[in-house]
């Protein structure tokens, strides 16, 4: 357990995103103010070291701000399963050529 306390891990979470032509970004200041394409009801996404890995909702409790995990996302099931990895098979289906094994 002592090794898990020295993991360092980034969350991010993401509450929106906005596309803007590059030369608006330039041009933009301290305190600008750029709209999100979202609502306050939207799900936010929450990233770890920049991979999803759940979803959640903000909740404004007096000035605090936190984000409430609302579901897990989990990895796809050739991913989990020990031993196999993504790629697997093809090796063999290149080695008998065309037409397949």
């Amino acid at each position: 357990m002592a090794v898990l306390e020295d993991l360092k891990v980034d969350l991010t979470v993401v509450l929106g995103r906005a596309r803007m032509p590059i030369h608006m970004l330039l041009r933009m200041g301290r305190g600008a103010v750029i709209e999100l394409e979202s609502i306050d009801t939207d799900m936010v996404e929450i990233l770890a070291n920049d991979h999803p890995i759940a979803r959640g909702q903000i909740v404004v409790t007096g000035n605090r701000i936190s984000v409430e995990v609302t579901e897990l996302i989990r990895k796809a099931e050739v991913v989990r399963e020990a031993g196999i990895r993504i790629g697997d098979g093809a090796a063999s289906l290149l080695a008998a050529g065309p037409g397949g094994p």
